[in-house]
């Protein structure tokens, strides 16, 4: 029978549009259904890092680390506007507690059991070593020993902290990593269908019956093969959408953030450990705002909308506090922001030492379906890569082709991205630095199309405030999905952070009429 579609991928997250994108540049005819906006739950709600996951090396998880070590410098490559290299300060102090529960502390436990969950510091630098050369470097620094006597990365922290180990990852602008992904699969001939819920997934003689609704009407589709990256709700899919049973499960773990004004005076990120033994990441965000984050909490009820308790965020500034001189407050906090991590339930005993590993499981007893447990999204290029290599001998499709081909407005190199500002600035004379600079962190090499022939401001339409202009919000709307002012101001840019809410619901009115 002919199908509308080889493949009919339920969810727009990271991994949704990843292996949308990778199956219609391998000559598939693709279809996907995101039920809200794209990136709407977890995708935009990450610590946007590009990261091996330095605390993982704790529980043995070296393949994972590998793994995303080597997709670290891949990924730049390929996205060099949304992502670039970040450094990050490890504050070392002999006192420093550790989580008791993990492999490596239990077999320190054993052999050095006066260390009392301590951390001898050539024990730190050996992990260091081993993130550093795990998974090779072409690009990114590799570690080194910080005096925090000397210099700005010591300025704000207390005293105690004399020393430091500095070491690299990536940053990554999350929700537009899912939203060129996307475009391109779209470009590559992939229909994306943005706020459309799929209602029902039936096997019917050989191949999937998919029913979606969008703005209450409903359409029928048809597809070869269905792919399940619900995300939280993969198991939902599976059973009240598929109507399928399943041994298979996800544990919901809720991740909240929160962005304070700015803490400190460079460019640097903090990687602090606390006296719990968890993590947090410090990180200067968008010019004029720290963040700060994340917790690890089970998050039972998914009708429940996410949101940074304030359990949680006394947590956080508590534990960025234990590390600053100056104290940090629920004062200093202008956003918060949480999302549910779907991570594949291996029955680990808490949150923080479940698996952040992928699962792909496909059943194929009928049309296949293959449904998407975990991952991360330092890995969500490999885990459609993986996908596709389970489904194309069901479906037929192209050669792996992901690696080295660019997102849209990536076309440039990771060092060219002063170049590409200093350019735009001399081609828009009207630009200041900080706009010319958002634009390519946005767009890269497509910011000229948003600013097409203009001279002045006035040429760019209306102006919402915050150097967003009608140019830049018609393009988001024709290319990008952006239906609300939401996705606007919160996914497509972070522009919430400095418009007003007055503003936000001009926007809206406009984008609506």
């Amino acid at each position: 029978m002919e199908t509308d579609f080889d493949i009919f991928v339920i969810g727009g997250g990271i991994n949704g549009c990843g292996v949308a994108r990778d199956a219609a540049g391998r000559g598939l005819n693709v279809g996907l259904a995101e039920m809200n906006d794209l990136a709407w739950a977890t995708s935009s709600a990450s610590t946007k890092l590009f990261h091996g996951g330095l605390r993982y090396l704790e529980y043995f998880e070296f393949g994972l680390v590998r793994k995303a070590l080597i997709e670290r410098e891949v990924l730049l490559k390929n996205m060099p506007h949304i992502s670039w290299p970040m450094r990050f300060v490890l504050p070392y102090h002999e006192d420093m507690r550790f989580d008791t529960n993990t492999p490596t502390s239990k077999l320190l436990s054993t052999i050095m059991p006066w260390m009392k969950g301590r951390r001898p510091a050539w024990l730190i630098r050996l992990g260091l070593l081993m993130y550093d050369n795990l998974g090779g470097r072409e690009i990114l620094p590799g570690t080194k020993t910080v005096d925090l006597t000397q210099g700005p990365e010591g300025a704000p922290l207390k005293g105690k902290f004399t020393k430091a180990y500095e070491y690299s990852d990536c940053w990554i602008e999350d929700s537009r990593l899912v939203v060129l992904n996307a475009r391109d699969a779209e470009e590559r001939g992939a229909t994306i269908m943005t706020r459309t819920k799929v209602i029902s997934a039936t096997r019917i003689d050989g191949h999937w019956e998919i029913v979606t609704e969008h703005d209450g009407v409903q359409a029928t589709h048809t597809a070869r093969a269905l792919v399940n990256a619900g995300g939280p709700w993969v198991e939902d899919v599976v059973r009240e959408v598929a109507r399928l049973n399943t041994s298979e499960g996800v544990r919901l773990v809720r991740g909240s953030h929160i962005v304070t004004r700015k803490l400190f005076d460079h460019d640097k990120s903090y990687f602090f450990q606390g006296e719990d033994g968890r993590i947090t990441f410090a990180i200067p965000y968008e010019t004029d705002f720290t963040l700060i984050g994340t917790t690890d909490a089970e998050h039972e009820n998914l009708a429940e909308k996410p949101y940074a308790t304030d359990e949680e965020q006394n947590y956080l500034c508590a534990f960025a506090t234990q590390y600053f001189e100056k104290p940090v407050t629920r004062d200093e906090i202008v956003w918060t922001y949480s999302g549910v991590r779907p991570l594949y339930d291996d029955g680990a005993k808490s949150a923080t030492a479940a698996t952040r590993d992928y699962v792909l499981s496909l059943d194929d007893n009928g049309a296949p379906l293959l449904n998407i447990f975990g991952g991360k999204i330092t890995t969500y290029r490999k885990l459609a890569e993986n996908a596709l290599k389970k489904l194309i001998p069901l479906v037929g499709g192209g050669v792996p082709w992901t690696r080295d081909a660019a997102l849209p407005g990536g076309d440039f190199k990771v060092a060219e991205r002063d170049q590409l500002v200093a350019d735009l600035l001399g081609s828009y004379p009207f630009l200041t630095p900080t706009w010319a600079l958002r634009l390519i962190k946005g767009y890269g090499t497509q910011a000229r199309d948003i600013l097409g022939a203009a001279k002045a401001p006035d040429d760019l339409g209306r102006d919402f405030g915050a150097t967003l202009t009608e140019a830049e919000v018609k393009w988001l709307m024709a290319r990008e999905y952006a239906v609300r002012a939401e996705d606007v101001v919160w996914r497509r840019t972070k522009l919430g952070l400095r418009l007003t809410q007055d503003q936000i619901d001009a926007l809206d009115i406009y984008m609506a009429g």
